[in-house]
């Protein structure tokens, strides 16, 4: 039996599973095992598409399939809390595990503090993430630092430091500070964030602190609920999973390696937010550089904090439609709504067709809102300043006055 709190290393015992998982295949285990057991209804995961650049999500029901997502994909920049709100009722009625990155899990508490989706039918099995890389930049990045055609990849991977590429012919790897110098590398959101080891989850897993014999065949698993313990108990009894006390010098080599990724991310914060400015000079920028936005609403759609019934940026008379280039007030009515509560997931700006740095733009915001009330978003359930007001029961209250949202006796004096 495990309990909350614990630190442990875990592997399946499924030979099969072992040979297509890293690290071990705890993590696909668990999965498997949710399954057969039917402590979940179904599992929502990530597996490869048609190359190592396509990430796809993906719901499983059947226990045999849980082998497709095995391994990790870090040209995945998926978000999968708003998935879940968006495409499965947000759990509500259907039991689920869910494997998470940081950003994915703060999303989930950001959500289910709203009531978009029910935590209480959701297992999160975290994994480490020291971050992703985007897609087409990877491609890119590829061809003209690696010097390898970027079609012939069929493995990539962050390791010590280092992105590491799998090909017809051979393997290299590049520093990521290296890449990054030169433009490449990670996300820029991913190298501001400083959520590496998703502790909000039931069970927290990777490989940073895996050391000894049970190097590359284990998985470093963290208890962070009792959720988490009922779960990885009941699989090591049913002896799906094995497991052994993790090491303690592989637990202060864990310890280390998130120290040193969260200066790394102090150090992105102070140069992307020295460069963006302050005052008037931010705002010169910001409003410069979303003078691109064609309105596609891509931002909105993907950000686990846009969840209104109703979006005031429809509102015409606060965002005139059909208007180029877009009304700033567009933006403003963004920031004022997620200023608060960005979890730095990066959506807004991967999604982007225009390429503006929204990304950049929220979360300069939120740590600044952060400064001044002392909330940090997506670490528990404790809403935020502007996230008391419930959306039905505020636009009721509005609409019994006559108005249907607060700004209306703003715009449209004439209106009772």
């Amino acid at each position: 039996m495990v309990a909350k709190g614990e630190m442990v290393y875990a592997w399946t015992t499924n030979a099969d599973l072992a040979k297509k998982a890293e690290c071990g295949g705890a993590v696909s285990a668990l999965l498997k095992f949710a399954l057969e057991s039917k402590t979940v209804d179904a599992v929502l995961a990530v597996k490869k598409g048609v190359d190592v650049y396509d990430a796809v999500p993906v719901i499983i029901t059947d226990p045999k399939d849980i082998d497709q997502t095995a391994g990790s994909l870090h040209c995945g920049t998926l978000l999968m809390s708003k998935l879940i709100k968006k495409y499965l009722n947000g759990a509500w009625g259907k039991k689920l595990a869910v494997t998470v990155k940081g950003c994915d899990a703060m999303g989930m508490y950001e959500l289910a503090k709203r009531q978009q989706i029910d935590l209480d039918n959701i297992i999160m099995i975290g994994v480490n993430c020291g971050g992703t890389v985007s897609p087409v930049l990877a491609r890119k990045m590829i061809r003209e630092k690696f010097d390898v055609d970027p079609e012939i990849v069929h493995k990539e991977e962050i390791d010590k430091g280092q992105f590491i590429i799998e090909y017809e012919g051979g393997h290299k790897g590049i520093s990521i500070d290296e890449l990054e110098e030169a433009g490449f590398g990670r996300r820029s959101n991913c190298r501001r964030c400083k959520m590496k080891i998703p502790r909000q989850a039931d069970l927290a897993c990777g490989n940073w602190g895996i050391i000894g014999d049970k190097a590359g065949k284990a998985t470093f698993v963290e208890v962070c609920s009792e959720k988490g313990a009922k779960l990885l108990s009941a699989a090591v009894k049913a002896g799906a999973v094995a497991t052994e006390q993790a090491n303690p010098k592989g637990i202060e080599i864990r310890a280390k390696v998130e120290g040193a990724m969260f200066k790394l991310g102090d150090k992105w914060r102070k140069h992307d937010f020295t460069a963006l400015g302050e005052g008037k000079e931010r705002l010169t920028k910001i409003v410069k550089e979303t003078s691109r936005c064609i309105k596609c609403y891509a931002c909105i759609e993907n950000c686990p904090i846009c969840y209104c019934v109703e979006c005031s940026t429809k509102k015409p008379y606060l965002v005139a439609p059909g208007e180029l280039p877009v009304n700033f007030m567009f933006h403003m009515i963004r920031f004022a709504h997620i200023s608060d509560s960005c979890v730095n997931c990066g959506q807004c700006e991967e999604n982007c067709p225009m390429e503006i740095p929204n990304a950049l733009f929220m979360h300069s915001q939120q740590v600044e809102m952060e400064k001044m009330f002392n909330h940090v978003p997506g670490v528990s359930m404790e809403l935020p300043v502007l996230g008391f007001a419930e959306e039905p029961t505020e636009r009721e209250r509005l609409a019994n006055t006559g108005s249907d949202q607060i700004f209306d006796n703003v715009f449209n004096p004439g209106k009772n």
